[in-house]
């Protein structure tokens, strides 16, 4: 196994991958539609409509793209953040002015200095390996000023890897503490037999 980490966090991203939508993984699938953002822009709607605010994170850029695009179709007004944005700080204004009801995030982009607290629903829209990154990204909402309950919704493919990711995580939540986001793969907190658990079927 320790040879072969890296094919085999490969193998198991793509698997990430086709659980939010499979044209992520080949274009040829960009017309089966994708349940995960179905489900996420059925919420939304109502959310919006009724005045709230919600950060949307995923740890696939190309993911956010596509949920872009759905928002972009439906009329919703969005800031964007990841990595390779510029002008941050005016990303996020157009978030905290409330020009722009709903925020995507990035995991990595929206780990650091980032205070929320208009924001009253966050959807995590695949989950994490660990538990701390995840929790961090979430408290972006819960800082001081906060005065709304937060509805934090995990959205979570049935008979899928993430599945499986969600419950070798529970499994292993102390070990995962220790490492930083999909790093977690490298690390000795997963053992050969947990890797084999992730791909049978």
């Amino acid at each position: 196994m320790d040879k072969n980490r890296f094919a085999i966090f490969k193998s198991l991203t793509m698997l990430r991958r086709l659980s939010l939508d499979a044209s992520l993984v080949d274009e040829k699938y960009a017309s089966v539609p994708s349940s995960k953002l179905d489900a996420l822009m059925e919420q939304l709607g109502d959310i919006v409509a009724e005045g709230h605010r919600a950060l949307i994170f995923s740890q696939f850029t190309g993911f956010l793209g596509k949920a872009a695009a759905r928002l972009d179709a439906e009329g919703i007004p969005y800031a964007y953040l990841d990595g390779k944005t510029r002008r941050r700080a005016e990303v996020i204004e157009r978030f905290k002015s409330g020009s722009a009801p709903v925020f995507l995030i990035s995991l990595k982009a929206g780990g650091f200095g980032l205070n929320l607290t208009e924001a009253d629903y966050v959807f995590l829209l695949d989950p994490w390996w660990n538990p701390a990154s995840e929790a961090q990204a979430v408290d972006r909402t819960h800082r001081i000023g906060q005065t709304r309950n937060v509805m934090v919704y995990r959205l979570v493919a049935k008979d899928t890897i993430e599945e499986k990711v969600m419950a070798l995580k529970e499994k292993k939540a102390k070990l995962f503490t220790a490492v930083l986001d999909d790093d977690a793969m490298f690390s000795s907190a997963l053992s050969a037999e947990d890797v084999r658990g992730l791909f049978d079927g």
